[in-house]
């Protein structure tokens, strides 16, 4: 034990080494002397002692309380891929903080730490609501903490976008931001990370005989729900005020365990030390690099950026390598009809129309709520927005059946799978490196950040064997950087950071009257090439053996719909932006009502996927008039309630 408190203890003196390095041109020598003794003078001198000195403190003590974090949350729940982060703890304690700032800011500025805590303890307990207890060791607890995340990042754009000015002040510490002016942070979080340090210490007994299972542990005095209950308070104290202090800063509480475990600490106590040594030494390293890059842009690059372009792959990966065979779970839908008759979609597509219609006539104005027919003007300015809603509620429903049919279960969707994330990653990474408006990055830019999606998801699948919820994990980790990285250009202010919020939340308002031809052109093409791959579609879900003993050839129909999903995905991505959950639902609800063969569930789900943003858009433009949500926020809310109800619902193996 003591020879790897050591290890962990001399690679954290080498990152506050380096930090010192690059962070200041003192020599090392003065820097000592201004920690110790002497009182700054010049102005490098004023800016380590007050900036430099109190951002590395600040490093140190939010490290080391994520990694202590984490470590509680493996243990307890005897889960290596448990962190504030994949159980959504840190996404609950931001949108609590948000949510304060807006309805009590001045409660907020006095309490921030209560009301983040808040958040993170209703997501916690929703999660492992949802999870249930056979679930907590496995993947569905992350696949449910990673799916609120989405859902919570959801919310938390909502509230940015309806009260800009109340929230602009948080950008930068909404991006995991460690700048600090002044001691008078570090001052007000040491004392409180303090206070959990021995109630940690003192559960490492009681949290090494959780390891004998329920059972073994209640036959040695152990009270399990009171151990688990006070561990993950600890874990979320912690957590929280990390957050208020300095947001969200994701994935250190994952990764520094899991290095303590594979550097061979075997005892709880040894883990929970060691995990706090590695921790601190982590998040110094990340600000490294924060800070290293931050030499080649026009704005610091937020730790909270960084931390996640590590921490997502190293999720990916040790997803991958701990799964286990309950992992590879099945999501089974409650059971509907057997079949759809010709009439019932007859009456979902009279209902889909008169949704759109509906779009057009019932409105909000300035003198109440109007029923009637827009004016030619008003008309050749909604029409574009209904138009383009409409057509990506289709196309995204198409994508949607392709590839819940293609992997054969219903985690499936171009939002979970990271589709969406990558077309999102490219256009938005092209806005900030090149410049420009992200309305007017092509088309083409998307369709590669779905195509390297694509490509990371056949190697990755291959080696799974397209475990289906590995796949998804893989999909939500990019989502998660992907929110990482918008916190970054929120962090840099300005019209285009607004620009940006609005464009990723799926918004029609800047949508043209071209692009919305070309995508409701596209929708029915893609509708088209449907259809006439029902036959592979309706072979490729009854297995592989079967459909190669068809004729079909499995490799290249595999290859192809992936394709197809992908360019469905970047043709909505690249005029709307990221649209989530419509194609995990609309598959989903034509399945219920009996849309079973290839034909009816593409066409079920395209009115369905239709009419969900159809009625998403009409929401966002009705609820707060005169102010706009988008729709794509909208139906992220609806999808991603109805994703944690399926993960709820799931089967209890």
């Amino acid at each position: 034990m003591t020879s790897r408190i050591a290890l962990c203890l001399a690679a954290l003196v080498a990152a506050t080494l380096i930090h010192l390095g690059v962070s200041s041109p003192l020599p090392l020598a003065q820097k000592w002397a201004l920690a110790t003794s002497v009182a700054p003078d010049l102005f490098e001198e004023v800016r380590f002692y007050h900036s430099v000195l109190p951002r590395l403190a600040m490093a140190l003590l939010a490290g080391a309380a994520l990694g202590l974090s984490g470590a509680i949350m493996q243990e307890a729940t005897q889960n290596r891929l448990a962190s504030p982060m994949t159980l959504g703890v840190s996404a609950g304690a931001r949108v609590g903080l948000y949510a304060a700032t807006v309805f009590v800011p001045g409660l907020a500025a006095a309490y921030g730490e209560w009301f983040a805590l808040a958040g993170a303890s209703a997501t916690m307990a929703l999660v492992l609501a949802i999870a249930g207890r056979q679930g907590i060791g496995g993947l569905p607890i992350v696949l449910a903490g990673m799916a609120l995340n989405l859902l919570l990042s959801a919310v938390a754009v909502m509230l940015i976008i309806m009260n800009e000015f109340y929230v602009r002040h948080l950008f930068v510490w909404g991006a995991g931001d460690l700048t600090q002016i002044d001691w008078q942070g570090v001052s007000w979080l040491w004392p409180r990370l303090l206070v959990a340090l021995p109630f940690a210490l003192l559960l490492s007994r009681p949290l090494t005989l959780l390891r004998l299972g329920e059972q073994g542990a209640s036959a040695r005095g152990v009270p399990i729900l009171q151990v688990l209950g006070l561990a993950l308070l600890v874990a979320l104290w912690l957590t929280a005020n990390v957050v208020a202090i300095v947001g969200v800063i994701g994935f250190v509480g994952l990764i520094a365990p899991n290095i303590a475990r594979m550097a061979g600490a075997r005892s709880t106590l040894d883990r929970l030390l060691s995990s706090i040594a590695l921790g601190a030494a982590l998040m110094v390293g990340t600000d490294v690099i924060a800070l290293y890059g931050s030499n080649f842009t026009a704005d610091m690059i937020p730790s909270g950026a960084t931390a996640a372009l590590v921490g997502a792959p190293a999720l990916i990966w040790l997803a991958a390598r701990q799964m286990k065979a309950r992992d590879h779970l099945r999501f089974f839908l409650p059971k509907g009809r057997e079949r759809m008759p010709m009439p019932a979609l007859g009456l979902l597509a009279l209902l889909a129309a008169a949704l759109v219609a509906s779009s057009f006539a019932v409105a909000v104005t300035g003198e109440g709520w109007r029923v009637e027919w827009p004016s030619e003007l008003v008309f050749a300015l909604r029409w574009p927005r209904i138009a383009a809603a409409a057509a990506a509620g289709v196309a995204m429903a198409i994508a949607g059946v392709v590839l819940q049919r293609l992997i054969r279960n219903p985690l499936a969707s171009p939002d979970i799978m990271g589709m969406t994330s990558g077309a999102s990653l490219a256009l938005v990474a092209s806005s900030i490196l090149v410049g420009g408006s992200i309305h007017d990055a092509s088309a083409g830019i998307a369709v590669l950040g779905s195509a390297a999606v694509l490509a990371i998801l056949i190697l990755f699948g291959r080696r799974t064997d397209y475990a289906p919820g590995i796949m998804a994990l893989a999909g939500i980790s990019l989502a998660a950087l992907l929110d990482a990285i918008v916190q970054f250009v929120l962090a840099r202010g300005g019209e285009e950071a607004f620009a940006i919020v609005g464009w990723m939340s799926g918004s029609t308002y800047r949508v043209q009257a071209d692009e919305a031809l070309l995508l409701v052109l596209g929708a029915a093409g893609f509708l088209a090439i449907g259809l006439l791959a029902r036959r592979p579609l309706t072979l490729v879900i009854a297995g592989d053996t079967l459909a190669g003993s068809r004729g079909l050839s499995v490799p290249l129909a595999r290859l192809g719909m992936l394709v197809f999903s992908a360019t469905i995905t970047a043709a909505v991505t690249s005029v709307m932006g990221p649209i989530a959950f419509v194609g995990l639902i609309s598959p989903h609800l034509a399945s219920l009502l009996g849309a079973r063969r290839a034909a009816d569930q593409l066409f079920a789900a395209a009115l369905i996927g239709m009419s969900l943003l159809t009625v998403s858009d009409w929401l966002g433009r009705s609820l707060l008039y005169p102010a706009q949500l988008p729709a794509g926020t909208i139906a992220a809310i609806i999808g991603g309630s109805y994703f944690v109800l399926l993960l709820a619902r799931r089967p209890r193996t």
